[in-house]
């Protein structure tokens, strides 16, 4: 009785309140304003809703009990500030522990490698049969096995993704444009079978390995473990081992290079398309550490980028594609003047080596032309001789070997390497020759540099996310015989793979807090790992951007305008860096402004440097609880509890054995100590088992809500769900899992709602930056149609009660977008009333109500297509007046590995080339034009080169090409809880009221829609491509950031044999040939 007398009470107060609000907001509007809305009024429904779900998100969620568990432990909770330099230098340690043990694994396969080739004899008449990785288990007609494709046993393996491979052998793939029985092959391969037990071996030492390989320099591939290879739609492997960036960057030393091209008349037809691709070539074998330029010559010299004149740039993706594209620009007229353009090239290199940016190793000229009247002996005398340090790389264009002997004597004279290409199929075999002779100088010095090269995408290994991103450390292998010493003959590349998730376990994400994270970058200011690099787009995410290996540190720590933080660390300093930050999250809907503190170090015997980001505030502190290992054993066993998929607590991948083990399982045998092997994160297993202590009250607690038939009844509350700042989580459902309006939430499918290896979950983060005691609620922008619609709700769990008071754990609720805008409508029809007639509601036809997150989207609208739509697409004259009011801010973000869609007119004959069929029936019909020539005085090629080419100009097609975006978020300002405001329209006024919904980051907007503003435009989220002007274009050209050059250069060695300076192909083919070609030309017609 008593309890009911004060509840009357109460209901008379709070009566009396509203009565005396109304009649305020009354005589407010008797006073001549134009705001026809009563923010009393407002101020009420916001009120009764963010009661009624405080209630509800606290009551489902058990925040007020976890909140309570933590209390009880405070005294027993030590808290700690993360020494941030400490524990970088510790993971650099972990990584380059790492990084050692795969070099150690290559060295041991150049020792047996080059002992093998020391112990063999060379027999050209050797026959041997070995598994060939693309013939390997086929069949011919009568059921035998084909020659060499013997039966090759494969089965499945988990390491390696479920792939079928053989543990116990190697396989070897040959290009396709080449013979598998080749004798340099067949020699090769017998001789490196002796690798098989060496692969084997190091595979047992180290079982996180995956792919061994070595590549020779013969062009053969041979891989461990044993795997079949499939051509591609038209039956061919593309794949050439000696073009691959280990590979070059292994075998040879950085150069500076500079490729002139002949673009006189002589050069027209196809002797310009195969200049061309023997260029494209060329800038195949360029890696990040090399610079070049281009310039073509007739009676005057033309660099190919105008722009870049004088100069040398970075052959990164993104510049060997801009050059690219120029080449299609290309025309031959007028005479070759060499001698101009081969002055013009020594001045470049000389004048560009003293600036001291270039590579400071290796100098070349590749020159591509169909011949040269004289040797020039007096330009090289001026500039080359007696050091001879800049080669000379001479590639005869066309059939005619009349100027064969004044180019190969340059080469000769020279240090270089000359070769005919008189076809499109001859050019990367021939472009691929220079290589080797770049490599003789480190082949005489038994050099044996390790090498890593930059983040990659391999898609054999596709792990269910999509394809793997590697690096790959790599040795050259040399001949060691002493009668060869002196032309230092490399026999090949041997390299492993090293996937990026492998650094990411070596990273403690629990001593990184919330929003920390660890991330590498190479020499050249390349990210390695980082967690804003998105190197795949399209369905799925499987398609790889055309510069993903190429993303600088500074195009996603954006807000380090000077690149102080990416400097210091591509040269390789230890030390800290501050500045303010803003993280875009929800897919860059969102914005979070944080104030990160920046530790950096190198990882030693690696050209990487590594780098850990810490958040201000809770995000530098770290908890250490301590419980009983019996009792976190029980707790931790629970059915409701998960670990973190992607988080390191027991090393499982170290043994073969250990690889089936759940991470709670592996922790119990750790525990138990039957397992001495099994390696664990002693520190991380303590604070889990603490954290499933603390939070096992929840499990109970939620079961008692599911069975009381009364609460919930109309199964509005679907999930509770809590995780901790160690990767625990705990789920309840409410309802059944087939009931589920959203199935995909706290699943793998929902990539920001999980732990990841270098994330905490989307909510979590969010609820770390709300006010502590408040909700966050969020409308999932992965959820599309009506009936998957939700909302989540969740708040942070602090130790202490100061603000610096880490983050233990956080809680929420997934509930049904319905039930929560039945909450609201209710709640907005509420007034003080005694007679219970409302003169205001968001039923009434002169207003709309909405109902908008802390980022200005929508979650509740008369409108139910507008929900989850930005609120200034809406209303863009109200979301204006508030920008300007100062209620919300809008804050400007930059994308720098953006895609923007563009409409091509023509597609590049880069790839019509690149294509087989194009490139042969290209040949043919030059073949077949040069034999009738003299009948039809020229007019027979330019009809069928025009036909080549046409099809491809006619089919204009949209693409998705790199770019630079910028686009807005928007913020409300947290200070300021309500606000009024007038529009003024032209012919009238429109009124609004904002009022924030307490205890949330929600705020209800009610606008008098009487007014007519459509005169103001709509505000959108839309990226804006910025265009750059030309003149800035060329200075973003030009420019060039900071980088450190590899530690070991090898341009040349006195004891280099320079007389093996190229071969001329036979030129003249035989009858049998001809007819074929043509034949195979006429055939398409």
């Amino acid at each position: 009785m008593p309890k009911m007398q004060v509840d009357r009470r109460r209901f008379r107060v709070w009566n009396i309140l509203l009565l005396f609000s109304t009649l305020s907001s009354r005589i407010s509007e008797v006073g001549g304003s134009h705001q026809s809305i009563p923010p009393s009024v407002v101020k009420l429904w916001a009120s009764a809703f963010g009661g009624e779900m405080k209630s509800i998100s606290a009551k489902y969620s058990g925040s007020q009990l976890l909140q309570k568990k933590y209390k009880e432990y405070e005294k027993a909770v030590r808290v700690e500030e993360i020494d941030g330099l400490r524990l970088v230098k510790r993971l650099a340690e972990n990584m380059e522990e790492m990084f050692h043990r795969k070099a150690q694994a290559m060295k041991r396969l150049v020792e047996a490698a080059e002992e093998a080739h020391l112990q063999h004899d060379e027999d050209p008449d050797l026959q041997y049969e070995y598994f060939n990785a693309v013939l390997i288990n086929e069949m011919d007609d009568e059921g035998n096995n084909v020659e060499l494709g013997g039966e090759f046993i494969l089965q499945p393996n988990d390491h390696f993704n479920n792939l079928s491979v053989n543990l116990s052998l190697s396989v070897v793939q040959v290009p396709t444009n080449m013979y598998n029985k080749d004798s340099a092959i067949v020699n090769g391969v017998y001789w490196s079978e002796a690798l098989n037990k060496v692969f084997v071996d190091n595979f047992e030492k180290d079982p996180s390995l995956i792919w061994q390989y070595f590549g020779s320099a013969k062009g053969f591939f041979r891989q461990y473990p044993g795997i079949k290879w499939k051509p591609d739609e038209h039956g061919v492997i593309a794949f050439d081992c000696r073009n691959r960036k280990w590979y070059i960057q292994a075998a040879t030393s950085p150069k500076d290079v500079v490729i002139l091209v002949d673009v006189s008349g002589s050069m027209k037809g196809l002797r310009l398309t195969i200049a061309r691709q023997t260029v494209s070539s060329i800038l195949d074998t360029l890696g990040d550490d090399d610079f070049f330029n281009i310039i073509a010559y007739n009676e005057e010299l033309h660099y190919v980028e105008p722009c870049l004149n004088g100069t040398l740039v970075q052959a990164d993706v993104a510049n060997k594609d801009h050059f690219r594209e120029h080449l299609d620009k290309l025309f031959a007229q007028g005479i070759g003047m060499l001698d101009v353009a081969l002055s013009e090239a020594f001045n470049l290199l000389g004048e560009f080596n003293e600036t001291g940016r270039g590579s400071e190793c290796s100098q070349a000229i590749m020159l591509v032309t169909d011949g040269a009247v004289d040797t020039y002996d007096a330009i090289f005398a001026k500039y080359n001789w007696p050091d001879r340090k800049v080669r000379i790389f001479p590639y005869l264009i066309g059939r005619e070997s009349a100027f064969a002997d004044n180019l190969k004597w340059m080469a000769c004279a020279n240090k270089g390497y000359f070769t005919q290409i008189s076809t499109l199929a001859d050019v990367q075999e021939n472009v691929m020759e220079y290589l080797h002779v770049l490599s003789r100088p480190k082949v005489i010095d038994r050099e044996h540099d390790t090498v890593w090269t930059e983040a990659y995408i391999d898609s054999t290994l596709d792990d269910g996310q999509g394809p793997v991103l590697m690096t790959t450390v790599a040795m050259p292998v040399f001949s060691t015989k002493n009668e060869t010493r002196n032309h230092g003959i490399l026999l090949g590349v041997v390299g492993t793979d090293v996937p990026v998730s492998e650094l990411l376990k070596t990273i403690p994400k629990y001593k990184l807090g919330i929003h920390g994270y660890a991330f590498a970058i190479t020499n050249n200011g390349y990210i390695l790992t980082h967690p804003d690099l998105r190197p795949l787009y399209g369905d799925g995410k499987k398609r790889r951007k055309p510069n993903y290996s190429s993303v600088d540190l500074s195009e996603v720590e954006w807000e380090d305008k000077d690149d102080t933080l990416r400097n210091a660390m591509v040269n390789r300093k230890t030390g800290t860096f501050s500045m303010e930050v803003k993280k875009s999250v929800d897919k860059g809907r969102r914005v979070l402004v944080l104030h990160n503190d920046y530790y950096y170090t190198d990882i030693k015997g690696t050209p990487f440097s590594l780098g850990v980001a810490l958040s201000r505030g809770h995000g530098m502190f770290f908890i250490r609880g301590n419980v009983t290992v019996e009792e976190g054993l029980h707790d931790l066993e629970h059915p409701d509890v998960a670990l973190a998929d992607e988080w390191t607590y027991c090393n499982t991948d170290e043994h073969p054995e250990h690889r089936y083990l759940a991470q709670i399982e592996a922790i119990k045998l750790h525990l138990s100590g039957h397992e001495p092997q099994l390696q664990c994160d002693k520190e991380l297993i303590r604070e889990v088992l603490f954290d499933a202590v603390v939070t096992a009250p929840l499990e109970a607690y939620w079961t008692s809500l599911v069975l009381n038939k009364s609460e919930n009844s109309d199964k509005g509350v679907e999930i509770a769900y809590l995780g901790t700042r160690t990767g625990l989580s705990r789920i309840n459902l409410f309802v059944v899992p087939d009931e589920l309006t959203n199935q995909d939430f706290l699943t793998a499918e929902d990539k920001e709602g999980v732990f990841n290896a270098d994330h905490f979950p989307l909510w979590y983060k969010r609820a770390a930056e709300q006010v502590p005691g408040t909700f966050v609620y969020s409308l999932p922008f992965n959820t599309g149609s009506e009936n998957k619609s939700v909302v989540l709700a969740s708040t942070a769990i602090q130790i202490l009660d100061e603000r610096k008071s880490p983050i233990a754990a956080a809680v929420g609720i997934q509930m049904k977008l319905d039930f929560f805008q039945r909450k609201f409508w209710t709640a907005s029809r509420q007034c003080a009333a005694l007679d219970g007639k409302c003169s205001k509601s968001c039923d009434d036809e002169n207003i709309n109500c909405y109902l908008i997150d802390n980022n200005g989207f929508i979650l509740v609208a008369e409108d139910y297509t507008l929900t989850g739509n930005f609120f200034g697409e809406a209303e863009g004259a109200v979301m204006s007046k508030l920008l300007q009011m100062g209620s919300f801010k809008r804050v400007t973000l930059y994308d720098y590995q953006a895609l923007c869609w563009v409409y091509s007119e023509s597609s590049g004959s880069g790839s019509t080339l690149l294509d087989p069929y194009f490139a042969f029936l290209s040949a043919a019909k030059w073949i077949l034009t040069e034999l009738v020539i003299f009948f039809v005085e020229f007019n027979l090629y330019s009809w069928w080169q025009s036909d080549v080419t046409a099809k491809a100009q006619r089919l204009g097609r949209s693409m998705q090409v790199p770019c630079d975006t910028e686009y807005p978020a928007f913020v409300s300002e947290r200070t300021i809880k309500e606000n009024t405001g007038n529009i003024d329209c032209g012919g009238c006024i429109k009124s609004f009221v904002i009022q924030q919904i307490p205890s949330s980051n929600l705020f209800m907007v009610v606008v008098d829609n009487k007014c007519d503003c459509s005169m103001f435009e709509p505000i959108t989220m839309d990226p804006v491509e910025i265009m750059y002007i030309e003149s800035l274009k060329c200075e973003r050209l030009k420019m060039q950031k900071d980088r450190r050059r590899p530690d070991t250069c090898h341009p040349f060695h006195p004891e280099e044999n320079s007389m093996e300076c190229g071969r001329a192909p036979t030129l003249t083919p035989s009858f049998s040939a001809t007819l074929i070609c043509i034949l195979l030309a006429l055939f398409p017609r």
